[in-house]
């Protein structure tokens, strides 16, 4: 009898965790708060080859974290502990972790280098294989950045800033680029769409247009190219986003003309402060003042902090987002946003957040030991209107 009341017991509570996972995802439905997903923790047999060495991905560069000042919080250390980000099963507590708090998308950085894909593996082997993948719906942002030797690894490569990887394509190559996520990704039943148009982000519109040669009347055509592929491919067309880091005429013309259609930021777009009050408040109205100048839908960014310390042995406080740098001063840039998407009805309500997973760069919503599950549950509590806890 014991036993029985036991299993009844367990029962219950199952239940009654999934009536509350079923009214959170539904609760958080009117906005999408889309995570950026830094896909470097796993064995990548280029990254083994030509970065990380050891196995474990870029985990070999956050180990190495020290101290540069006294209460520098390095390295950084993961709750869950160093999991590699290409196990299904790792995915599945990401997913529900922040299923459960209201991040609803994952923006998976998406590399092309040397003729073929990096670091697919997070989204290939982790994410698409989870179990629970249904609960989280994703889109790609091609990070079509250059990339110098010592950037993702000056240990191995020293003061070598000569080129590694250039963000550039030809146009082989990006018929190639369009080919692999039509293919493997649109068709995905969780993948995000606007208005039914499966959304594909760009990292550097300069980059972008660089694989024409800078010619703009040859990258609209390549653009074209990419919706005429979607639209082959059953979808109503393509929405094209890219990143902004100002609101120059120049830029805003040059996005106009290859025909972007959405813009939002990788974090705020401005000089990172040691502050994170003043950092986020100047990140706040650049992103205001982004809302009107490329004619197309703005989408607010809220960063979590910075702290690229372990990838450069030089850098010391003054590099860093040090101050101010909690939970609550996060909910208070969240908030934010959330009256920014408030304000414009006439567009969807999504909030990007960088990032979700940046260990790195001192970016990360995934639980920590020193701030536990702080940042997930400000996401929470943000949007279930709950802001007024976490004024002071």
């Amino acid at each position: 009898m014991r036993f029985f009341a036991v299993i009844c017991a367990l029962a219950l509570c199952l239940s009654c965790a999934d009536r509350d996972r079923s009214q959170s995802d539904r609760k958080n439905s009117d906005y999408h708060v889309a995570a950026y997903i830094w896909p470097s923790c796993h064995d990548d047999p280029v990254g083994r080859e030509v970065l990380w060495g050891e196995g474990h991905g870029e985990w070999e560069i956050i180990k190495r974290g020290t101290p540069r000042f006294d209460g520098h919080y390095q390295p950084r250390r993961p709750l869950w502990g160093y999991e590699h980000d290409d196990d299904p099963e790792v995915m599945e507590r990401w997913i529900d972790a922040a299923a459960d708090h209201g991040v609803n998308v994952f923006v998976f950085d998406w590399y092309w280098y040397d003729g073929g894909p990096f670091l697919e593996g997070c989204l290939n082997d982790g994410f698409l294989k989870a179990r629970n993948r249904d609960r989280m719906q994703f889109y790609v942002m091609w990070a079509n950045h250059t990339v110098k030797r010592n950037y993702w690894n000056c240990h191995r490569y020293g003061d070598d800033e000569s080129v590694l990887w250039s963000g550039s394509v030809d146009e082989e190559n990006f018929r190639k680029v369009v080919d692999r996520v039509i293919g493997q990704y649109f068709s995905e039943p969780n993948y995000f769409k606007i208005d039914g148009r499966p959304v594909f982000s760009v990292f550097s519109l300069d980059e972008l247009i660089a694989s024409f040669d800078g010619d703009l009347e040859r990258a609209r055509k390549g653009m074209e190219y990419f919706r005429e592929k979607t639209r082959e491919a059953g979808f109503p067309d393509l929405c094209l986003q890219i990143m902004t880091f100002g609101a120059d005429a120049a830029t805003a013309e040059r996005a106009k003309a290859i025909g972007v259609d959405c813009t939002t930021q990788y974090g705020w777009a401005t000089t990172r402060r040691e502050d994170y009050l003043q950092w986020a408040a100047e990140g706040t109205e650049a992103t205001e003042a982004m809302a009107d100048a490329f004619g197309v839908p703005h989408f607010p960014s809220v960063s979590v902090g910075w702290d690229d310390t372990p990838r450069f042995p030089a850098k010391g406080k003054a590099d860093v987002v040090h101050h101010n740098v909690t939970p609550q001063a996060f909910a208070a840039a969240l908030q934010r946003a959330k009256e920014y998407c408030d304000a414009r009805p006439d567009q969807p309500k999504i909030i990007t957040i960088y990032a979700f997973n940046e260990w790195v760069e001192g970016a990360y919503l995934l639980p920590d030991m020193r701030y536990g599950f702080g940042y997930l549950e400000a996401v929470r509590d943000v949007l279930d209107g709950k802001y007024d806890r976490y004024k002071e």
